[in-house]
């Protein structure tokens, strides 16, 4: 066993990706809700934080446009239910010649999600579909230019994962063994990241005497150390995105880049969501920025800054679910703060850090270790 870490370790450090320069933090800005402002109007938001990355659930064209010669970096998204459709070719073309190209690079679109945690949702013509949608949207970027611009992926729950504590023994749920591969050599071929929905908030609601809370909110705690790589984690999110990148190297992707597609943490939940408190909320996102701000890798990744798009910009009122799914929000729709994680201090950060902020929206549950 101890061998078979060592191997993975090895693969691991040899990526032959350069990451240095990325600016690592970003928003998800979540649009299911009937009070929100108007596109331009959460522009003007973003933009009196120095927020420079967004997330949105779809192609809005009135976003799109609002957008426009912004400098806001924005990742879009294609619905689960366009998959099917978007295997073939031609109307792969004609989805990027209508949704993409009128706005770019007006609008710095920089990434596609095709779906959402289709890996974990059951439907599995949804995951057969996958691969070859993104297949065919990434050939019709690069027939219109536009592949060395726009990177291409998919964000996964961590579901995918049927194994993820300690890090290094986790690997992928056996339903995936044949398309997992598949996807993963697509993100090697183009270049792309592995995104994940990482939400130590559910590993603690579900498990509150077993789990420390300062250790999933990044509060100073004993943390634990991996017995296999002998590498301490003082966090949960850490030891998730490391859990992924094992399972990647597993393989043999170890050079794959992980970046954290959705995280955050309810301001407010049912009486049964424990943990699902403002001052929870409060700490866990400060601490976070604070450590995006730092420049900070995993353990396993120390000098690789990880990027992080924080869940979400607003609370949005027409969530289904539980309390908490209506209450991730860092602002109310009158754009009044929920609670400050310290993102006016931005304004004041040096014009040669790279530190900045992005956004995205929509918090499913987890499997976490």
């Amino acid at each position: 066993m101890a061998f078979l870490h060592t191997i993975l370790l090895v693969a691991l450090s040899f990526s032959g990706y350069n990451f240095l320069g990325v600016e690592s933090l970003g928003i998800n800005y979540g649009q299911v809700a009937n009070n929100l402002p108007p596109p331009q109007q959460v522009l003007e938001l973003l933009k009196s934080y120095k927020l420079t990355k967004a997330r949105i659930y779809d192609t809005n064209p009135q976003v799109l446009t609002a957008f426009a010669n912004s400098g806001i970096d924005l990742i879009v998204t294609v619905e689960n239910d366009e998959l099917r459709n978007l295997m073939d070719p031609q109307q792969a073309l004609q989805w990027v010649t209508t949704r993409i190209r009128p706005y770019f690079p007006a609008t710095r679109i920089t990434g596609i999600a095709v779906g959402n945690e289709v890996f974990t949702g059951g439907d599995t013509a949804l995951m057969t579909n996958l691969v070859p949608a993104m297949d065919s949207i990434h050939a019709a970027l690069a027939q219109l230019g536009l592949d060395q611009y726009i990177h291409v992926s998919t964000p996964s729950s961590l579901a995918v994962l049927s194994e993820s504590y300690p890090p290094s023994t986790s690997c992928f749920r056996g339903e995936l063994a044949a398309i997992m591969p598949q996807f993963l050599q697509f993100l090697a071929s183009t270049r792309a990241p592995f995104w994940i929905n990482a939400y130590p908030y559910f590993a603690f609601k579900d498990e509150p005497n077993n789990i420390s809370l300062d250790y999933v909110l990044f509060n100073p705690n004993l943390g634990m150390v991996d017995p296999y790589t002998k590498l301490h984690y003082d966090n949960m999110l850490y030891a998730q995105v490391d859990a992924v990148i094992f399972a990647m190297a597993r393989m043999g992707f170890g050079g794959l880049e992980v970046r954290v597609s959705e995280t955050g943490w309810p301001s407010k939940g049912d009486e049964n969501e424990v943990g699902a408190t403002v001052e929870n909320a409060a700490t866990y996102n400060k601490n976070l920025l604070r450590r995006q701000l730092a420049n900070e890798g995993t353990p396993l990744r120390p000098n690789m800054r990880l990027e992080v798009y924080l869940f979400a910009l607003f609370n949005e009122d027409m969530k289904p679910g539980p309390t908490s799914e209506r209450n991730y929000g860092l602002f109310q729709p009158d754009e009044t703060m929920v609670y400050n994680v310290g993102l006016s201090a931005l304004s004041s950060v040096s014009s040669t850090s790279t530190a900045s902020i992005s956004l995205t929206s929509s918090a499913t549950t987890q499997v976490t270790p």
